[in-house]
């Protein structure tokens, strides 16, 4: 196996293109290992937050949501982008509530991922909550077209180990609270 004990160079950056949500940037890259340059894209975009939302009853809050890249429906947490200088707390808050109209208490952070390390340079930070209540009206973007839907939890989780979600950012949010619930109850 190839062991790489040198960094790879940045040799110069350029602005690609501005794509709404992200800014492309094309970066020239030494190649430790034989020396020659490449050029990458790099994707910058603020972090995300999403939300894995219990109700009262132990049902899960999702969203369905048509996603343009697969063109179709997908089942997901609800979460979006954080608006700087907003902390992710604050965003995974404010998020749930335009998304979904509910909020709660309760509220955990069970950790970050990276969106997509291969040409990303963000995070994805999960948060969760207890005790969500709608308490307000949707306020969706105008790229937006969101149906609220509640999972049973069991009903959840065979889904996920069935492979019935399709978001990445929502399984990773889903194995997180998944195992964190499984590892505080046998330390109990």
């Amino acid at each position: 196996m190839f062991k790489n004990n040198n960094e790879w160079k940045v040799i110069k950056s350029e602005a690609a293109a501005d794509l709404k949500l992200f800014q492309a940037r094309f970066d020239y890259m030494k190649n430790p290992r034989n020396g020659k340059t490449e050029k990458m894209i790099i994707l910058e975009s603020n972090d995300s937050v999403n939300v894995v939302a219990l109700t009262p009853d132990q049902k899960m809050l999702f969203v369905k949501q048509y996603r343009f890249g697969i063109g179709a429906d997908t089942l997901e947490l609800p979460g979006g982008i954080v608006d700087e200088p907003e902390p992710h707390g604050q965003a995974a808050k404010r998020e749930l509530r335009e998304e979904t109209g509910y909020s709660g208490s309760g509220w955990s952070y069970l950790g970050k991922v990276a969106s997509n390390p291969v040409f990303m340079d963000s995070f994805i930070h999960h948060w969760s909550v207890k005790e969500v209540q709608i308490n307000y009206q949707q306020q969706l973007d105008d790229g937006e077209a969101v149906e609220v839907v509640l999972m049973p939890m069991e009903e959840v989780r065979e889904k996920l180990l069935q492979g019935g979600f399709q978001h990445p950012h929502t399984i990773s949010a889903l194995l997180l609270y998944f195992g964190k619930t499984i590892f505080e109850h046998k330390t109990r």
